[in-house]
Formats: C-alpha cells, structure tokens, sequence
C-alpha cells in the first residue's frame, strides 16, 4: 500500500481581548485553493480526525467540507 498524505496551510488568528478571546482557524488546500474555516480550535481537532479516518481518496487534494450543527 503506498504512503498517503495530505497538505494543508493553517491560519489561526484571535478575536476578543483579555478574558474572552478566542480562536478562529481555517485550512486550505494548496493543491485547489479550497477553504474551510472553524469558529473554534474544537472544531478543528474534530475534522481532523474525521479527516484521517476516511479512507483516502482518488483524489488525494480534495478536502471533503466539514459539518458542524453550530447554527
């Protein structure tokens, strides 16, 4: 079986100040230039490893869009 990877640019920037800050981030494919962003650092983990769970695809560059029940 031959080695998978995936590639991807990570922002991470901060809103509020003091106690209340927090975390936004988002991924981006270099391969497609395809974006997903996360309203929290949580978010984030969780497509990852829902990310390197799936099998691999055809496609190696194609980042299947995260589902998140935040309204």
């Amino acid at each position: 079986m031959g080695k998978h990877y995936a590639a991807f640019l990570l922002r991470l920037w901060n809103l509020g100040d003091g106690e209340s800050l927090s975390w936004r981030a988002s991924l981006e494919d270099p391969h497609t230039g395809q974006q997903q962003a996360f309203s929290s650092l949580g978010e984030l983990v969780t497509f990852l490893q829902a990310y390197i769970q799936q099998p691999p695809k055809a496609d190696p560059s194609a980042m299947e869009p995260f589902e998140t029940d935040d309204p």
